[in-house]
């Protein structure tokens, strides 16, 4: 690795043991070799380096991952971190992102032009990771996934060599990694369609527990048949001691809805007034913020670091069983960081079919997400039990598969339920770009 740019960390370096770590503090994973790629060339020597010497590789983005994804035991690990180069290009409306950039960069370089990527949640993710599954969030319903943004990207193949890949080049990878993960290579450069996102409406609603079948309902019957630019999602969380919420709502149990509205604020307004006439909530932080602010408005909660136990599932209907369930789990939420959230993928999302990306599963409505988080390792068993159990309870009222970004290491029935009718063109597909499964520390599709 003598032609590395970056920097090569070790086991017996000061950094390793701060820079091995990831986002979820539950996965302790020990590398043998961490590459802190600076540019394309390191990204190159790296894969180089690593299928010479038959040695495992994670590629590393922001180091969301669920299931620790991006580190990998005695292996090497790929980090991008330090490719955070981003060119807005206002005159076509576009964006070209390197790898290695969080959502808040790419807000960071957009959100001047009052335009943004349609991403996530949460500012600190990667945009690799995220992309590549699918990619979901506060615009989805206005603007779709990330993926139908993407125009075209830059992919090191395992071979060592590096493509640009789009609708007319390279044509199937480029539907493979719209959703495929990190399966066929590593994708050093997005170029996206940029999207209006100034000023939003955003911010939470929260109402009592003892109100959720009411609310879910009615939510459920609202979002089914809004306008693509009204966008909330529904949540059971419990409130945290901090400033930013009311003394006599701290710790308490509650359901709520957290809204990002773009375009006509008439709109906006009529549809946050339905639910405040409908039962008036006990929390009303909804404002006018740059959307930017509400991508970071969590980020404090979730620092680094925590314990997370994931457990997802894609949704078409919220039956009144499907209800039930849900709310007797949602009583026992087992910290104040645990949380489950339903992220509507209707609207805009809707409007591709299931086989015009690897993304299988645009006949949905939602897409569920059970988190047991806590910042003590003690207590890993108690969040891993109360996921677990709550997914167990309400997968029958699934539609069968989840979204990557949001599963563990499950197994391969489990990706292939997630890939659906999609999977055996996707294993067709990593049989030509990566037929040795080199690129094989992710949610893997298994080459024919």
């Amino acid at each position: 690795m003598e032609l590395l740019q970056g920097s090569l960390i070790q086991p017996h370096d000061d950094e390793y043991e701060s820079t091995r770590k990831v986002y979820n503090g539950m996965i302790d994973k020990y590398p043998s070799l961490i590459a802190k790629c600076k540019d394309v060339a390191d990204v190159l020597h790296c894969v180089n380096f690593g299928r010479e010497h038959n040695l495992t590789v994670a590629v590393r983005s922001g180091g969301h991952n669920a299931g620790g994804l991006g580190i990998v035991d005695d292996g090497l690990v790929i980090d991008l971190v330090e490719m955070n180069g981003i060119r807005v290009n206002p005159d076509r409306e576009t964006v070209r992102v390197e790898g290695g950039c969080l959502l808040q960069d790419v807000d960071h370089a957009t959100q001047p032009f009052g335009k943004a990527v349609p991403t996530g949640i949460l500012s600190t993710t990667g945009i690799s990771g995220l992309t590549l599954g699918g990619g979901l969030g506060h615009l989805s319903r206005a603007y779709g996934l990330a993926i139908d943004s993407l125009l075209e990207a830059d992919v090191v193949l395992a071979d060592g060599s590096l493509i640009t890949v789009s609708e007319t080049q390279h044509s199937d990878l480029f539907w493979a990694i719209r959703g495929g993960g990190g399966n066929f290579g590593i994708v050093v450069s997005f170029l996206f369609k940029l999207h209006d996102a100034g000023m939003v409406q955003g911010g939470p609603m929260l109402w009592h527990l003892e109100e959720t079948e009411e609310m879910m309902r009615f939510y459920q019957d609202f979002i089914l048949k809004a306008p693509k630019h009204i966008y909330c999602y529904f949540a059971f969380l419990t409130v945290p001691p901090v400033d930013l919420f009311p003394e006599a709502l701290h710790l308490k149990k509650m359901c709520g809805l957290v809204w990002c509205n773009v375009g006509n604020k008439a709109d906006s307004e009529a549809a946050l007034q339905k639910f405040r006439d409908f039962k008036k909530p006990a929390l009303d932080y909804v404002d006018s913020m740059p959307y930017a602010s509400l991508q970071q408005l969590f980020d404090g909660l979730y620092p680094t670091g925590l314990q997370w136990y994931w457990k997802a599932d894609f949704i078409k209907e919220l039956s009144g069983e499907a209800i039930q369930e849900n709310i007797q789990f949602a009583k026992k939420l087992p910290s104040v960081h645990s949380t489950v959230h339903f992220y509507p993928i209707n609207g805009a999302c809707h409007d591709k079919n299931n086989a015009d990306t690897a993304w299988a599963y645009r006949h949905a409505n939602w897409s569920q997400v059970i988190v047991g988080v806590d910042p003590d390792p003690a207590n890993k068993d108690k969040i891993s039990s109360w996921a677990k159990s709550y997914w167990e309870a309400i997968h029958p009222h699934s539609a069968g598969g989840a979204y990557v970004n949001f599963m563990m290491e499950e197994g391969q029935d489990r990706v292939k339920a997630s890939y659906g009718d999609n999977y055996s063109r996707l294993s067709q597909i990593k049989t030509k770009y990566d037929p040795k499964n080199f690129f094989h520390v992710n949610q893997n599709i298994k080459p024919t």
